[in-house]
């Protein structure tokens, strides 16, 4: 699978889909994680118990530990990053498949492209680095280094 796009100065770069098994079972999570605690709360009012403020202190923790992994298994369902490469400047923008991340703008002038290796040695995988010397952009999805290399040389043309 190819995991890059390059047209009309603009990169797309691809996320490898992580196994389903792992998705189903993240999706659950972080969807358990906002259904459980209302279901608590309303059931423990409904039965008499009263409603204390412990009910939203946990209803608000567990809301943000849903929202984090909701967005990790968003992320690795349908995650993509978008590299506009501008005279004078690079934008870049990362999207979650239901929503996206504001777009972050780097004054770059002459962009020099290169990889960063990440993970393990023998995994062969890097991200992509574009930087003029001050300021750098590096990409968060992970590739092998046979499509990094030949996305370079597509970029260095």
């Amino acid at each position: 699978m190819q995991q890059f796009n390059f047209r009309n100065n603009t990169l797309n770069l691809k996320v490898k889909k992580s196994p389903l098994a792992v998705r189903i079972v993240m999706f659950f999570f972080a969807f358990a994680f906002f259904i459980f605690p209302l279901v608590g709360t309303i059931v423990s009012v409904l039965t008499g118990g009263g409603l204390q403020i412990g009910y939203f202190i946990g209803i608000g923790i567990f809301g943000l530990m849903g929202f984090y992994l909701l967005r990790v298994s968003l992320w690795n369902t349908y995650g993509e990053e978008t590299i506009e490469i501008l005279n004078g400047k690079v934008i870049y923008e990362a999207s979650y498949g239901w929503f996206k991340d504001g777009k972050k703008e780097t004054a770059i002038s002459v962009p020099k492209y290169s990889f960063k290796s990440v993970g393990y040695e023998e995994d062969n995988q890097a991200v992509l680095k574009i930087t003029d010397g001050e300021s750098e952009v590096e990409s968060v999805v992970k590739m092998s280094m046979e499509q990094l290399e030949s996305l370079l040389f597509i970029l260095n043309k």
